[in-house]
Formats: C-alpha cells, sequence, structure tokens
C-alpha cells in the first residue's frame, strides 16, 4: 500500500474536514484490498446509514473503529486525528496540559486518558527484532534519593536498554523495558524478546548476562567506557523525562513512557512529521482498545508479558 498521509497541518486540514473524512482514512488503513468481515471473512458488504459495514454473508455489523484505539470513543474522529497530529508534531513529546489547551478539551483526565492511549499505540504488534551488533546495558530513572547507587538502587526503577550498533552509521534501532531487577532471568527475557538470535551482543561484565551465548547469541564484554551508545541513549532518555515531564512520571505507567520515548527516537531521522502522524493511526488501527481502568492501573508488567507469548 502507498504510503499515504498529509505533509503540514494545512493539509491535515483540509483533507480531514469531517468525521466521515477520517473514518474513509482509517478503513483504507484497516482493509487496503477492501472491507473484510472479521466473523466469517466474506468481503460482501453495504455501508449503512450508521456508517458501519453490513456483511452480507452473515449480517454482521463492524465499525472502521471497532477493536482499536478509537473503540467507542465518544468524540469525534476528527479531534483525534488533532490530537495525533499534535503528538507526532511536538519534536520533545506532548503531555496532557498541553494537549487540552490544543484540542480545547473541557477536561485534563480526557486529555490524559487520549495520552495514554496513543502510547500504547506507539509498539506495532509484531516488529522486527534487533540484529547485528546490539549494545545492552541498564540504567535508573527516578526522583534523587539517597541511598545505594548502580543495580539495585533503592527508589528507582530499572531501565534496559538495547541499542544497535550501525559502526560509521551510528546508532540504529532501539528497545527500552522496565524491569523489576537485573536478575539473569529478567536480562535473559529480555535480549529473547527484543533481539534476533544470532546477533552480536555487547554488555558490560555484569553476571545477569552470563549463559546468553546457550540460547544463540554471540556475547562481547566490553568496559563501562566502552558502552557509550548505551549511555547516550539513557542520558536522552533522563532528559527527555526531565524537559517533558518535569521528571515525574510513576513507575506504574514508566513503560508506556519508554514506548513513546521508542516510537521517537526510532524515527528521528524522519524528514515529515506527516510521515509519524501516518504510522501512529496505522499503529492505532492495529492495537487492542485501551479501557480506562486499564489505563488507571499498573502497566502490563515485562515478564508476564513475554511468559503470555510462550
Amino acid at each position: 500500500m502507498t504510503e499515504d498521509y498529509p505533509k503540514t497541518l494545512l493539509e491535515l486540514e483540509e483533507r480531514f474536514q469531517s468525521d466521515e473524512d477520517c473514518l474513509a482514512y482509517l478503513s483504507k488503513l484497516r482493509w487496503p484490498e477492501g472491507f473484510i468481515c472479521p466473523r466469517c471473512g466474506c468481503e460482501d458488504s453495504w455501508h449503512t446509514n450508521r456508517g458501519t459495514f453490513m456483511c452480507r454473508e452473515c449480517q454482521r455489523q463492524t465499525s472502521v473503529t471497532a477493536g482499536t484505539v478509537f473503540h467507542q470513543s465518544r468524540k469525534p474522529i476528527q479531534l483525534w486525528f488533532r490530537a495525533m497530529w499534535h503528538v507526532t508534531t511536538q519534536k520533545y513529546g506532548a503531555n496532557a496540559l498541553g494537549l487540552k489547551r490544543v484540542l480545547g478539551l473541557g477536561s485534563y483526565n480526557t486529555a490524559w486518558q487520549w495520552l495514554h492511549k496513543l502510547r500504547r499505540a506507539m509498539v506495532r504488534p509484531g516488529r522486527d527484532n534487533l540484529q547485528g551488533v546490539v549494545e545492552v546495558d541498564e540504567t535508573y530513572v527516578g526522583g534523587k534519593k539517597p541511598g545505594k547507587r548502580g543495580r539495585g538502587a533503592e527508589g528507582k526503577e530499572l531501565v534496559v536498554i538495547a541499542v544497535e550498533d550501525k559502526g560509521s552509521e551510528g546508532i540504529g534501532r532501539i528497545r527500552l523495558a522496565h524491569l523489576p531487577d537485573a536478575s539473569s532471568s529478567s536480562l535473559h527475557s529480555f535480549v529473547e524478546e527484543m533481539i534476533r538470535p544470532g546477533a552480536v551482543v555487547r554488555t558490560d561484565d555484569w553476571s545477569g548476562y552470563e549463559g546468553i551465548e546457550k540460547k544463540g547469541y554471540q556475547r562481547n564484554i566490553a568496559t563501562s567506557e566502552e558502552m557509550k551508545l548505551a549511555h547516550l541513549v539513557a542520558s536522552l532518555l533522563k532528559r527527555w523525562i526531565l524537559g517533558t515531564y518535569q521528571g515525574s512520571v510513576k513507575p506504574t505507567h514508566l513503560t508506556y513512557y519508554l514506548d513513546e520515548f521508542t516510537f521517537r527516537f526510532n524515527r528521528r531521522t524522519s524528514n515529515s512529521r506527516g510521515k509519524l502522524f501516518y504510522r501512529l493511526v496505522q499503529h492505532a488501527m492495529s492495537v487492542d482498545p485501551a479501557p480506562l481502568p486499564t489505563l488507571k492501573g499498573p502497566a502490563v508488567d515485562f515478564l508476564k508479558s513475554v511468559e503470555h507469548k510462550m
């Protein structure tokens, strides 16, 4: 499918002047070859007055937004498009207060919910794993508190970082995860989930990485001074959290902030903000709905999500 997206805010406003315009765009993204009934697979349907597709075979009605981030939203889809444009065109990210002001929302809570729903859409299901030479290290995020530093630090949250080393081309893609600890069980699960077998995994001499060779990886041990790529990403992550969210990120939602940082970082060289908008809309149509209770509760634990896939 040819990538089709507005390049500027003016193009966005001219092209999506109604919900009907937005739904037609979403329909093409969801069913590039035409509507297919999710129940019976029939391709023959008609469009109802309610804006749904009616399957001629099983008579099931399907909304374009059913089962997506926009599922059962009471707000106009056109407003969601404005929200996605705002989120993706802000160089350093968007916060709930800024989104509330831009969209004219009457509630801060609504803006907060929308941002968390969109953050969950920033990870594409089935995304490709990292490959080649991948540097892996951990860092800690959180407020300044007295006590132990480094692995096992109190009052801080552990984030593990994987960075593709592209040599003369610089940094490639990254993956981040919020882990409960730096044990071999946690770190090995992260490597297996994020990095393609056969890759060269560069780590420091921490014992938590021992035995990773048995999982199909080649491990290269480097000094702390040589782990420049992971250290750079860690520094940028902390600066981003401090600058965009004033350093205030709840541990229960850290996973989703990491997803947003990853989404932005991996598309940092894109010449068009419109393409980021396009990617976010694509992802929003392919991830499951996020009801309010799941937004207010803790983020899905990384290790539990890995176990669920096994």
